[in-house]
């Protein structure tokens, strides 16, 4: 693969300078570890379904990692090849980036909920040469759908199963086979180790195209953004993250596979989020931090509250995704003990503006935070002329953690020639500098910490034989910040339910959480006089609607 990150040349020199990159890998760190504290926990990952736990220590860690990067080697890989990913919060997840970052190979985390619409156009557009997969997650059946699948990626070698009983398997192929004692492993293990400038993370973030867009990462990228993450955060080798947020999200990634290993602390990971077995987690791991969004804190403390258990130890939950509501905050606090903290991010960049841990409560609902070292914002009007503090407009970010750029789509990356980065988020900025985020220019409609690409949900509608005009547009919910509904206006003579409409989508073979969870059937849209529907006409009839 040959990767266009022209995002990254022209910012080396002054990011070096000022001291924002550091100039090293997770290869590093990982060593630093084995080095330090070698019998010290580095990873506990917990199978909610089964309840299996397993538990690796930094010099086991760094075995497995060595003894997969080889394996990998074995099955083809070389620099530069993408190794897709589609797991849980399961140890193999972790192993597998580390053991690409042995040998240069590059990581393309999926979302487990994707399915064969998504996926077909991500492995082939990321030209995926190993697909590794769970033979089974909560009941579907993953070999099955790549199976079928394969055929139509030509660039796709081989497929891995985790968990699966054949030559194919995780076991079989790369974690069994002791590798890591042939002859050659060290020469293999070095060899071809990726520079800090070198891409090592391709994510695919939900587009407003209608196609999902590849974000390139290199190590000098994620580690700007994660050191400042830790140090605003007083976050160290003594602390364990709990990670129930996924790993093919930035939040898992960046903040629940790399961060512990740079601060030489150990991660907790879950697989499936069921709050009473996470509160087990924090009392008897010692869990002091966790990141993940809104639904996740609700149910912490509605279910503590309950429960009776209390969780000492978590002395801090970052809340990102969506606006923290002021009662949300005031009951965590309240019953959790825990600093509730705001922040505002996306794949591009990574986690960019978090209140301060010592700011007030009320912090957490009226902002996002304010920016990290290395990170300026400013608020534009249409025109681009910098607004007042206080007046909403474009958001634009110039951050030393800014992405390399979008795969083969360099027309795409939305910095200009001075490296400020259009949000497509609209915000405002208060006196001291901490930001709020008002809205979205971009059409993406954030459901529970995942991003809906409404204009490819809005592409199938139109295809439906019995609608004629269609818009998705988001209404509130209490637990997932927001949820998508279809307004839709019918052909004459047609008829369609809701039940049917989510039929249609499980036959386009979409993730189910993209798929609407309410239908308003109208006469007519509100429109503009040139035929643009009015999307915020339609939020708010859908609310008084409500009311």
């Amino acid at each position: 693969m040959e990767f266009d990150a022209v995002l990254i040349p022209s910012r080396r020199a002054q990011s070096i300078a000022k001291g924002l990159w550091h100039d090293r890998t997770i290869n590093d760190d990982l060593d630093a570890c084995v080095a330090t504290f070698p019998d010290k926990t580095a990873l506990t990952a917990v199978q909610a379904e089964s309840g299996k736990v397993t538990r690796l220590t930094y010099r086991e860690l760094s075995n497995m990692a060595d003894r997969v990067a080889i394996g990998l080697t074995k099955l083809g890989v070389v620099k530069n090849d993408i190794v897709a990913c589609q797991l849980p919060n399961w140890w193999q997840f972790t192993v597998t980036y580390l053991a690409c970052s042995r040998i240069g190979a590059v990581m393309n985390p999926l979302m487990h909920i994707f399915r064969e619409r998504e996926l077909s156009f991500m492995l082939k557009h990321g030209e995926a040469k190993v697909f590794i997969i769970p033979q089974a997650f909560r009941g579907f059946d993953y070999e099955a759908m790549v199976h079928e699948l394969k055929p139509t990626l030509p660039d796709l070698k081989h497929v891995v199963v985790v968990n699966g009983t054949g030559a194919n398997s995780f076991d079989a192929l790369l974690s069994g086979p002791e590798w890591e004692k042939e002859s050659n492993a060290k020469e293999v293990l070095t060899k071809h180790r990726p520079g800090p400038d070198d891409v090592t993370q391709l994510i695919y973030t939900s587009g407003t195209t209608g196609e999902p867009k590849g974000v390139m990462h290199t190590a000098n990228t994620t580690m700007a953004n994660i050191i400042p993450y830790a140090e605003r955060l007083h976050l160290g080798l003594n602390d364990v993250v709990l990670m129930a947020s996924p790993m093919a999200h930035q939040t898992g990634f960046m903040y629940g596979l790399m961060m512990p290993i740079m601060l030489k602390s150990s991660v907790v990971l879950l697989d499936v989020w069921e709050p009473v077995q996470a509160i087990d987690l924090i009392r008897n791991e010692g869990v002091t931090f966790t990141m993940a969004s809104t639904p996740f804190l609700t149910d912490l403390a509605k279910t503590v509250e309950a429960s009776g258990k209390d969780v000492p130890t978590l002395r801090t939950f970052l809340c990102a995704g969506a606006p923290i509501p002021g009662p949300l905050v005031e009951q965590a606090r309240s019953v959790l003990g825990t600093k509730i903290v705001s922040a505002w991010g996306m794949t591009e960049n990574g986690a960019v503006t978090l209140i301060e841990i010592n700011d007030p409560d009320e912090r957490a609902f009226t902002t996002d935070g304010s920016p990290l070292p290395g990170v300026e914002l400013k608020v534009v009007n249409d025109d681009g002329v910098a607004l007042p503090t206080g007046e909403a407009g474009k958001l634009y970010v110039r951050a030393c953690s800014n992405f390399g750029g979008y795969l083969k789509r360099s027309h795409l990356n939305s910095t200009d020639a001075e490296g400020w980065f259009d949000t497509g988020d609209l915000a405002r900025l208060d006196a001291q500098g901490y930001v709020r985020i008002t809205g979205r220019s971009k059409d993406v409609i954030i459901r529970g910490g995942e991003n809906i690409p409404v204009v490819e949900i809005e592409s199938l509608l139109y295809r439906h034989p019995a609608i004629a005009m269609a818009a998705i547009v988001s209404y509130p919910d209490e637990r997932l910040g927001e949820r998508a509904c279809a307004v839709v206006v019918l052909r004459p003579g047609h008829s369609l339910d809701l039940p049917g409409l989510v039929a249609y989508f499980k036959d386009q073979k979409i993730a189910l959480q993209y798929i609407p969870e309410k239908l308003d059937i109208r006469d007519a849209m509100p429109a503009t006089p040139s035929g643009k529907i009015q999307k915020f006409k339609l939020r708010e009839m859908l609310r008084d609607h409500a009311a």
